[in-house]
C-alpha cells in the first residue's frame, strides 16, 4: 500500500462489508431465536459503521478513490471479512456464527496489520496501526464469547 488515500478507499470498502456482514449474523441469530448473540451481533455491525465513518471522515479534505472491483490489492482477490460468508443461513447456530465472525475479523486484522508493517509512509504506518488495533479489540472480543459458547 502507497498512499493513505488509497488505504481509505480499502478500509471503507472492508468496514461496509463487515457492517453487512454482522447484519446478517445477526438476522440468523434472531431467527433462531438467540436474541442475546442477534444483540451482540447488532452492535459489531454498530462498531464496523463507526470504523465506517472513522474512514470517511478521516478521508475528509482528500482525495480518496473510487476504486473499481479490480483495483482493490486485498489478499486472496476478496475482501478479508467476506471471504466467508457464503456460509451464512437461517439454520447457523450460535458456535458456527462466533467462529465465521471470528474467521472474518482475524483476516481483516492481518490485512491493517500487514498494511502497518510493510508501508514506507510513515503516517499511513500510523493510520493502518491504528485500525489494526481496532480490529484486535474485536478479535479479543470474539475469542472470549467463542470460548465461553457450548460446544
Amino acid at each position: 500500500m502507497d498512499s493513505v488515500e488509497k488505504f481509505l478507499a480499502h478500509a471503507i470498502r472492508l468496514e461496509r462489508e463487515a457492517a453487512r456482514r454482522y447484519e446478517e449474523l445477526s438476522a440468523a441469530m434472531g431467527t433462531e431465536g438467540n436474541r442475546e448473540l442477534a444483540g451482540f451481533f447488532g452492535r459489531m455491525a454498530h462498531f464496523s459503521r463507526l470504523h465506517l465513518a472513522q474512514a470517511t471522515e478521516r478521508g475528509g479534505f482528500r482525495d480518496v478513490p473510487t476504486l473499481a472491483a479490480d483495483e482493490y490489492d486485498w489478499p486472496d482477490g476478496i475482501p478479508p471479512e467476506t471471504a466467508d460468508w457464503a456460509g451464512v443461513d437461517a439454520m447457523m447456530d450460535a458456535r458456527g456464527a462466533l467462529t465465521l465472525a471470528l474467521e472474518g475479523e482475524r483476516r481483516g486484522h492481518a490485512y491493517y496489520a500487514t498494511v502497518a508493517a510493510t508501508t514506507t509512509d510513515p503516517e499511513l504506518k500510523v493510520l493502518a496501526a491504528e485500525f489494526a488495533a481496532e480490529e484486535a479489540e474485536h478479535v479479543a472480543e470474539l475469542e472470549v464469547r467463542l470460548a465461553g459458547c457450548p460446544a
